[in-house]
């Protein structure tokens, strides 16, 4: 059975939009996933099939009604099982993490806010996961969608033509990715560095490591800080796991 991505939205017709082009197309043509839309208008109110109303509370905007969007979860036919997400730049930020998560199920089911937002019981009632691609406003969570369905895609078995390139990319490993250098091997007065001409792989993964840990330092602090407690962790539990080989006498 292939990927499902299931997305709730105003506008079914973004979709797949740029995904039905490169990778992500050829992957779609070839049947490797599939990209369903959910009309929420079809599930608004009265004769002008209103989808949202005034907050409690007051204050500007308008926000989603729950019993529609509830409604539009009803209709989609998502399996039960598969992660249920709400683009929002008030959502935990999508990391690579989450996307290999996403990618190793049997898909997904976003729902594409607009306006103010979306009732928060509604969210509540379906588990729904509250996601950010970054901190800044969009006119909509359609496009935070196709960044997040991008991500996914990229990763199901048999889109990409190198497995290794989803490998060796920034994320994989908790740093960003090493600089690129193709031919000439001069141009403009810039020369490649030589350890890449060099032919001695062992040489060239440790200056491709150096170089993604100083990127990384110098670009990302927080990515960095991570890595390094990360590292620490686990030179502490294989030291560990060491010392209790040796006390038990293995």
């Amino acid at each position: 059975m292939n990927w499902q991505a299931t997305v709730i939205t105003l506008f079914p017709e973004m979709f797949p939009g740029p995904l039905g082009l490169s990778l992500a197309g050829r992957a779609l043509e070839k049947g490797l996933w599939a990209c369903r839309t959910e009309d929420l208008r079809q599930h608004g109110l009265g004769r002008h099939r209103a989808v949202d109303d005034t907050p409690f509370g007051g204050g500007a905007g308008m926000v989603i009604r729950p019993d529609v969007v509830d409604a539009a979860f009803a209709a989609s036919q998502a399996p039960a099982d598969v992660p249920r997400v709400y683009l929002t730049p008030r959502g935990r930020p999508l990391t690579q993490q989450n996307v290999r998560r996403y990618a190793a199920g049997a898909g997904v089911l976003l729902l594409c806010g607009r306006f103010e937002g979306v009732d928060e019981r509604v969210l509540q009632a379906h588990d729904v996961e509250q996601v950010s691609i970054g901190d800044y406003i969009l006119s909509g969570g359609e496009t935070a969608a196709l960044v997040l369905l991008d991500a996914c895609v990229r990763l199901l078995p048999g889109v990409m033509g190198c497995e290794e390139s989803g490998v060796e990319e920034s994320f994989s490993e908790g740093l960003l990715e090493y600089p690129h250098y193709t031919r000439p091997a001069e141009w403009e007065g810039r020369a490649v560095p030589e350890i890449l001409l060099s032919g001695n792989h062992a040489a060239i993964a440790a200056w491709r490591q150096k170089q993604a840990e100083k990127i990384t330092r110098e670009r990302r602090p927080d990515l960095w800080s991570a890595w390094l407690a990360r590292k620490e962790r686990n030179m502490a539990e294989a030291v560990g796991g060491a010392a209790q080989t040796d006390h038990f006498g293995v």
